[in-house]
């Protein structure tokens, strides 16, 4: 049984929308972040050190990362969701499956924390708002005359880049590019999303 270490308004929301998409089973372990820090609690350090989430465990494995939880539950599943290995198609999937936290969540969460510097943090956002802008921009372009991010096959590799929509849409500036909203829009009408979302508990980016 896949068990979830779910942190609450967290990345790990996806990885319990993909085990719904899925149809495996699993449980849930849900953590609240502190109301003052905003981070997770102690707890978590019990399962990681890292004090993370997502992890999930299987057994005695313990697994942190949002890609190599992502990857291991779609080779569990059997390969559901996911380009057939060696195809053009797979490539652009592991591209995906990397790039949302390897490169395209980094400027936004600099707009986040710089944004709680107040005025100290006022000469950097303009960089950070290009480089958002320039981040946004490509993946808008990627979604130009498709479904989804592997042409129109719903894959895994939209479940991980889900959460880069979901934070531009909590900035308000989602509705900038029509082709990044209108694919959150499609992910979040998906009912193993709608699922997850009653499972995991109040999720605001949902909105």
């Amino acid at each position: 049984m896949i068990t979830v270490h779910h942190l609450n308004e967290s990345r790990s929301q996806r990885i319990l929308w993909l085990l719904e998409e899925l149809g495996m089973d699993y449980e849930i372990i849900s953590y609240l972040r502190d109301l003052t820090t905003r981070l997770a609690p102690p707890e978590l350090f019990a399962i990681h050190p890292l004090g993370k989430s997502p992890v999930i465990s299987d057994g005695t494995m313990v697994i942190h990362e949002s890609a190599a939880i992502i990857d291991y539950l779609v080779r569990l599943s059997g390969g559901k969701l996911c380009p057939d290995l060696g195809s053009a198609d797979y490539e652009h999937y592991i591209q995906w499956l990397h790039y949302a936290e390897g490169s395209a969540m980094l400027p936004l969460m600099l707009k986040m924390y710089v944004g709680r510097l107040g005025d100290a943090g006022a000469p950097l956002q303009p960089r950070i708002d290009a480089e958002i802008a320039n981040h946004l921009g490509y993946v808008e372009q990627a979604l130009d005359g498709v479904r989804y991010l592997v042409g129109d096959h719903f894959t895994a590799a939209d479940v991980q880049m889900s959460f880069v929509g979901e934070v531009a849409g909590a900035f308000g500036i989602r509705s900038r590019f029509p082709n990044l909203d209108a694919w959150v829009a499609r992910l979040h009408s998906r009912p193993a999303y709608q699922t997850a979302i009653k499972r995991g508990g109040p999720y605001a980016m949902a909105k």
